[in-house]
């Protein structure tokens, strides 16, 4: 392994691998990050091999119609990428990926990990589908996983039994490569719940003030797209000394339309105190910290279940989302913002008509093995690499501290911070 020729990673002395490295004769492992939503979940597998010295980590953004601020995210965290067809010319043991794009064309297997909170949208392009057959999300439908009929990938990461169960049906080729692993989200902001008063602190909300938390996915069916009806009411019926809200917007939003425009579009929530988080910011403590969310059918309104705060719906398009995903689940038992309606009295309406464990089915979706996702994805990346694991456990660290709200409010040109 050490002395074959490597592709770029982080300067021209790794371009004669077996020459030129301090550290040789690692298992290289090749991170495929298409899009920021799809690097930020490969974090949470390829941080697991950071510190050990037999794995070399190599970079690369791959071709995609989001994929706009993933190489600008990897910098941020002092990665290096190397260019896509370099490689695709080059040899991996081992490539992980969020995304099959593109990704049959590496020369090395690959394990693929689901994105977001169960498998929401199905597939939206039904020229792919056979006569009779029916759209089922991405990482379950045979158009992503096989590749002129034969399977592609080494291992892809399901978070729920559910999901393998109903891949048996969908594409029943897949099930000698399927491995149930959990969602990191899911265990992240479990594990940040106990630090919610501290979360609060760091972003500056006040004894007597409450937050809430608008979400949006992406797409013509989104909050984000809903805005021009719902932000005046953000605005002019929350009072500024009781109320405090962010909004955490899909990365694919500013990939598509660019950061600028989308920072123009939100330009008057940000002149009325509204706190716009970057895309590239963690979002999960913000998350964690609210009082009300009030979202669509994406995934950080699903993941919001688990935080303990009041949810509000806007209206969700049925066709665009899985009748069995947790979002449809989430749509059945959660109160949809009623237009035309004080939205201080719904806020409140909402908290005094919700029931215990309300959400538990929703929650109880997300996950079949809730804590396991870091051990079982390890295990899985490991035993592909042929190597040992390290003899000690994953650690599961809570989501980072989040800098005050004020500093997204009055300065979101600034770049984001935690």
């Amino acid at each position: 392994m050490g002395d074959r020729m490597s592709v770029r990673t982080t300067g021209p002395a790794l371009i004669e691998q077996g020459h030129w490295l301090t550290v040789r004769d690692c298992k290289r492992v090749l991170v495929v990050a298409h899009t920021v939503t799809f690097a930020q979940r490969l974090r949470e597998v390829f941080e697991l091999m950071e510190a050990d010295r037999r794995v070399q980590l190599v970079f690369t953004v791959a071709p995609h119609a989001f994929g706009g601020g993933a190489e600008q995210y990897l910098q941020g965290l002092g990665i290096t990428t190397v260019p896509w067809d370099e490689a695709l010319r080059g040899e991996f043991d081992l490539a992980l990926a969020a995304s099959f794009r593109g990704v049959h064309q590496l020369r090395t297997p690959v394990v693929r990990v689901s994105h977001g909170a169960g498998h929401i949208k199905p597939l939206t392009d039904a020229t792919l589908l056979a006569p009779g057959e029916v759209r089922v999300p991405g990482m379950l439908s045979r158009q992503h996983l096989l590749h002129e009929g034969r399977l592609f990938p080494a291992a892809v990461g399901y978070a729920h039994e559910r999901d393998v169960a109903e891949l048996a049906r969908t594409c029943p080729e897949a099930l000698e490569v399927a491995h149930v692993v959990g969602d990191p989200c899911v265990d992240r902001i479990v594990a940040g719940k106990p630090r919610r008063e501290h979360y609060r602190r760091a972003l500056g909300i006040g004894s007597g003030e409450r937050l809430v938390v608008v979400t949006s996915t992406w797409g013509p069916a989104s909050t984000f797209e809903r805005l021009d009806s719902l932000l005046p009411q953000l605005l002019s019926q929350l009072p500024g000394d009781r109320y405090r809200i962010a909004m955490l917007v899909h990365p694919n939003v500013f990939a598509g339309h660019g950061t600028w425009q989308v920072r123009g579009w939100l330009a008057d929530c940000r002149a009325g105190g509204v706190a716009v988080v970057p895309p590239e910011a963690d979002w999960q403590a913000v998350l964690i910290a609210a009082d009300w969310i009030i979202g669509d059918h994406g995934s950080l309104t699903v993941y919001g279940t688990l935080t303990g705060a009041t949810l509000l719906l806007t209206a969700a398009p049925r066709r665009e989302v899985s009748a069995s995903s947790p979002a449809a689940l989430l749509a059945a038992v959660a109160p949809v913002v009623a237009p035309g309606y004080p939205l201080a009295e719904q806020l409140e309406y909402a908290v005094r008509s919700r029931r215990p464990g309300q959400y538990d089915e929703v929650t109880a979706s997300l996950s079949s093995v809730p804590g396991e996702f870091h051990r079982r994805v390890r295990s899985v990346v490991y035993r592909l690499l042929g190597l040992g694991e390290p003899a000690r456990p994953p650690f599961v660290a809570p989501p980072p501290s989040p800098p005050p709200l004020s500093w997204w409010e009055a300065s979101a040109d600034r770049g984001a911070v935690g």
